[in-house]
């Protein structure tokens, strides 16, 4: 399904019945990303709608001439979410950027936020800490049967580079990543407008919105230490740093990660 928002349109799929969770995935792929290792849970959970969504300039939302920041792209999510949802109460699912993202709507939509899941995700932080890069399983006969693109997408995303982990990344990432909208990711957006405006909540001590942050001790694309006070800004919050899990720890620890969300889900809606 698209709904036409104020510059472009949000591609969308809705699954299931029940009280609505709005899902980001992050930055580079599409919807797909979330669908991998999400679905399962609720094959075993119900009572809960799935909004899987592909974020402006990603997978087939489009983004019109005038879009040149972050404010821009969650200006078109905020409009996504008044027309679907409009007074309605929803949680919010976010990893990497799609995660930063996810803030910025509960920042500018509060009232409407009853939970927030947050995967290795991006922060309002302009200097990052972040551990140094490992990769504690690699595959070289398997890396260099891949063509250059997608060596370097899944060299760079994945700490175990097994057989295992490149069929996820086949068939969950990559065909989002041949959709994303590669002119407007390649500008100079990242490097002069990548952080928004108004800094996710800096207006407020603390937060009454339930919330759950899975973190990889390994990511050393967003990191985990940066972090730690969300865990302090939402008292109603759990957080698990996952030892042996980089940025891709919903593919690289799957069972684990999707225990936690589950707990989190059923316990907190």
């Amino acid at each position: 399904m698209d709904c036409k928002v104020r510059k472009g349109n949000i591609h969308y799929e809705v699954n299931g019945e029940g009280f609505p969770l709005l899902i980001l995935h992050a930055m580079g792929t599409d919807h797909r990303s979330m669908k991998g290792w999400l679905e399962p849970v609720f094959n075993k959970v119900e009572g809960f709608q799935r909004i899987y969504i592909d974020l402006p300039a990603h997978g087939r939302s489009t983004i019109d001439y005038s879009v040149k920041s972050t404010d821009d792209l969650l200006e078109n999510l905020l409009d996504f979410i008044d027309e679907t949802f409009e007074e309605k109460e929803f949680s919010l699912i976010g990893a990497s950027f799609g995660g930063y993202l996810a803030q910025g709507i509960l920042q500018n939509r509060r009232s409407h936020v009853k939970g927030i899941c947050l995967l290795a995700p991006a922060l309002h932080v302009k200097e990052r800490n972040l551990p140094q890069r490992v990769v504690l399983e690699k595959n070289e006969g398997l890396l260099s049967s891949l063509e250059p693109d997608v060596r370097a997408a899944f060299d760079t995303l994945f700490i175990f580079q097994t057989e295992a982990s490149l069929a996820a990344f086949i068939k969950e990432i990559q065909p989002g990543r041949l959709l994303a909208n590669r002119e407007f990711l390649a500008s100079d957006w990242k490097t002069n407008c990548y952080y928004m405006t108004d800094e996710p909540f800096h207006d407020v001590q603390a937060l009454p919105n339930s919330a759950l942050f899975i973190l990889g001790k390994q990511d050393y694309i967003c990191g985990y230490k940066d972090h730690f006070f969300l865990f302090n800004k939402f008292p109603n919050s759990t957080m698990a740093v996952l030892d042996r899990a980089g940025h891709m720890l919903h593919v690289e620890k799957r069972q684990l990660v999707q225990a936690i969300f589950e707990d989190w889900l059923t316990s907190s809606h």
